[in-house]
């Protein structure tokens, strides 16, 4: 998938063998070309969760596109290393995944992990970030979160840079 932001190339590789029902909405969703113009909301910085997420038309964390489906949730992620508990896996850098509100909620969301992070297996994963999306994805997060009144220096906002995805396409390579 050839992902174009005003950040630099953020090129995905879809695994449909693992999420065939994501990776059909995904490319749906860009073929209709609903991912153009959208703006990445989201950014964390909590030393388990390293993560930007995008994919929403309303930048506020709560559209989609008008229909939800069922999770494919990972059976193949490794323990975190940071939780004793052995609950949540390593969601490692690069991975693609989605967005969701609880079980079965996929819409258009989803998020690139920039830094290995520790989370319950619910979010699908149905990709991985190329290595000039890794740099994308690192400059980025260097320019840190929006602080506010109440925070000043925040691990979870919006993102100081701006990331706005241009246009995303399938694209025939592998």
């Amino acid at each position: 998938m050839a992902v174009r932001t005003s950040q630099g190339p953020l090129p995905l590789r879809l695994d449909r063998a693992k999420a065939p029902c994501t990776v059909q909405s995904f490319v749906h969703l860009a073929r209709l070309r609903f991912y153009d113009r959208t703006v990445c909301h989201r950014l964390t910085a909590y030393p388990t969760l390293k993560v930007l997420q995008c994919g929403d038309p309303t930048s506020t964390g709560e559209g989609g596109p008008g229909y939800k489906y069922k999770d494919e949730l990972p059976v193949d992620l490794p323990p975190a290393p940071s939780d004793p508990t052995g609950v949540r896996r390593l969601y490692g850098r690069g991975l693609l995944a989605m967005a969701n509100a609880g079980p079965n909620t996929n819409g258009s969301q989803f998020f690139v992990v920039y830094g290995d992070s520790a989370l319950r297996p619910n979010y699908t994963v149905f990709g991985t970030v190329g290595a000039a999306g890794l740099k994308s994805l690192d400059k980025i997060a260097a320019g840190g979160i929006e602080p506010t009144a109440q925070d000043p220096a925040p691990v979870d906002g919006t993102p100081v840079l701006r990331t706005e995805l241009l246009s995303v396409r399938p694209s025939c390579r592998p």
